[in-house]
């Protein structure tokens, strides 16, 4: 859910834990939206309709990422909380105040702020959790107008003289039109930890949101901001994690109650065989977003080269890699390459699937498999051989489509083609990195 802010968060603070080696990392669950253990899980629908909702759903996040976009069609302490997805996004179950209230908010990749609904509510959408009262928390603390923070916050404070120690406002507007007014303040942010006793993290810069409002789920208390902005929780982790996270996604098919992981620190570090690293590319005017440098896919032995309108003139930086995007979206002229050279190799006669939001569908039937052609991603220095399940998705018990989509100006790289990979991000090396994993038993 991409933001356009009223202020620029400065990093006033980094969280000292208060557990021994915090580098040694900590892991959270993350359990797909349609999972039997989800609270959003709906038994009435179908797995084809689950399906065609999460398709929906790239496109809507195509619309947070970019809105002018458009789609053609153990460690000692190690702390865990639940993560769940949400309309392609996650819910983590965390703690925020001294005594910790218990909240549900968007663990959100394409955001920073981390954010949760306040009392007193101006106007707040309709939440199934009590909403957080800043008043009984003994370690919230506003950040006051008067003060330099504010002034390096780029809050939106009165006129000088007037209300000058006043809470330091911000205004967070996001790419569906969906909003969140309230005040800057620090508070404790809480996880679960294995050892069974809960971990803090004090002094967490967050927003308390007074006047939230749009397409914001009842099941959420706000947003959690995963970006590579300086507010966000990565950031304001970054040196207790040395700069590193990462996470196993289980492929959308198979979790059922399996959980997908989320790691920080020395537990999210990848390697030991077959393990393959790519650049971050980093654009200071995007600094929220994950930019990585495609350079061809390759289908069999057929190699065809990206080109990308939105990229750098040296051509790096052409892909987001967001884990709350379905599909993989790429710009149009690729993508209608890469089809059709998918389409050869697949060699039997096209379908249209009503509702999905797909153009290569097959007609097959349960008791038949379809050709599937090898696939691999050419970032650079990084080539990433998919598998069957990260390139086609069974839509129905008649059909498959392929889980690749048409844009007029983005491309995401999606979590279906991330599915059963390690993915391993070191924001001091600036590197994503690639292993294949059975992610059921990380």
């Amino acid at each position: 859910m991409a933001a356009t802010t009223a202020f620029v968060l400065f990093l006033l603070c980094v969280s000292h834990f208060s557990w021994v080696s915090a580098k040694g990392g900590f892991t959270i669950d993350l359990i797909h939206r349609d999972s039997p253990r989800s609270p959003f899980y709906n038994p009435s629908e179908t797995p084809s309709q689950r399906l065609k909702n999460a398709f929906h759903r790239s496109f809507g996040r195509l619309s947070h990422v970019n809105p002018t976009a458009s789609s053609s069609v153990a460690q000692p302490n190690q702390a865990e909380s639940t993560i769940i997805n949400n309309r392609g996004e996650y819910l983590m179950e965390l703690s925020i105040g001294t005594p910790p209230v218990p909240i549900k908010a968007i663990a959100d990749t394409g955001s920073d702020l981390i954010w949760t609904q306040c009392k007193p509510c101006v106007d707040c959408y309709t939440q199934t959790d009590p909403i957080f009262d800043p008043s009984k928390s003994s370690t919230y603390k506003t950040i006051p107008c008067a003060s330099n923070q504010c002034t390096e916050l780029k809050g939106k404070c009165p006129t000088a003289g007037n209300g000058s120690s006043s809470a330091c406002p911000y205004e967070v507007n996001y790419g569906d039109q969906s909003h969140t007014i309230g005040d800057i303040a620090v508070d404790t942010l809480t996880l679960a930890s294995t050892t069974g006793r809960d971990v803090s993290f004090p002094k967490i810069i967050i927003g308390c949101g007074h006047d939230n409002a749009g397409t914001f789920d009842k099941n959420g208390s706000g947003i959690v901001g995963l970006g590579g902005g300086d507010e966000s929780l990565i950031t304001q982790l970054s040196t207790s994690i040395d700069g590193k996270f990462s996470y196993c996604l289980v492929p959308f098919a198979s979790e059922g109650d399996q959980t997908s992981k989320l790691n920080f620190g020395d537990t999210a570090v990848v390697s030991g065989t077959g393990v393959v690293s790519t650049p971050i590319v980093q654009d200071q005017t995007k600094k929220t977003f994950f930019f990585l440098t495609l350079d061809a896919i390759s289908v069999g032995n057929t190699k065809i080269p990206f080109s990308s309108s939105s990229s750098s003139p040296s051509g790096d930086g052409n892909i987001i890699i967001d884990s709350g995007t379905t599909l993989t979206i790429l710009e149009q002229s690729f993508y209608s390459n890469l089809e059709d050279a998918v389409d050869k190799v697949v060699g039997r006669e096209r379908t249209f699937i009503p509702g999905i939001p797909m153009s290569l569908c097959y007609t097959v039937s349960l008791s038949e498999e379809l050709k599937v052609p090898n696939i691999t991603v050419n970032f650079s220095g990084a080539d990433v051989e998919l598998e069957p399940k990260n390139t086609f998705v069974r839509v129905s018990d008649e059909a498959v489509c392929f889980a690749f989509a048409p844009s007029q100006s983005l491309s995401i790289y999606g979590n279906l083609a991330q599915a059963g990979f390690v993915v391993g991000y070191d924001l001091k090396k600036k590197t994503v990195s690639f292993k294949r994993t059975d992610c059921t038993k990380v």
